[in-house]
């Protein structure tokens, strides 16, 4: 991806989480159907603080968050962040939570995808098919 279309794809997401925090999530609180979060996280480089809107799924107490990127070839810096971190703070609709966040692996993981995401959103397989790898999934606990 060039640095125009990366520039474009910020501010865009810039937006988003703006227009979302702006009206609570009336605004941006869905996409497809599915309940968005955004999530706030630290790059793993930078320590910056970085937003993106992200749909999901409640579960266990938690949330589960999977790293699709829209079924591109690599997985999105927020799931490398939240690897590197294990903390991140989320904001569903106005209520803001520190979550802690844990990565499954494997069978966990291949259970989470099946039993939770495509049980719930069976449109996420075709990401996965696109994508051409294990979409990885996190799980966001609140303190």
């Amino acid at each position: 991806m060039n640095a125009l279309a990366k520039k474009a794809m910020a501010a865009g997401n810039n937006a988003a989480c703006w227009v979302y925090r702006r009206s609570s999530g009336r605004i941006g609180g869905t996409a497809r159907g599915l309940p968005v979060l955004l999530l706030t996280v630290p790059g793993r480089k930078t320590g910056k603080q970085r937003s993106v809107p992200v749909a999901y799924f409640e579960h266990a107490n938690g949330y589960l968050v999977a790293a699709t990127a829209g079924g591109s070839k690599t997985s999105p810096q927020w799931i490398r962040n939240l690897a590197a971190t294990g903390q991140a703070h989320i904001e569903i609709r106005g209520d803001h939570q520190d979550v802690d966040v844990r990565i499954p692996e494997g069978n966990e993981r291949d259970q989470l995808w099946n039993d939770v995401v495509l049980s719930t959103a069976p449109s996420f397989a075709k990401y996965e098919e696109k994508a051409g790898r294990i979409i990885e999934v996190a799980l966001l606990t609140p303190h």
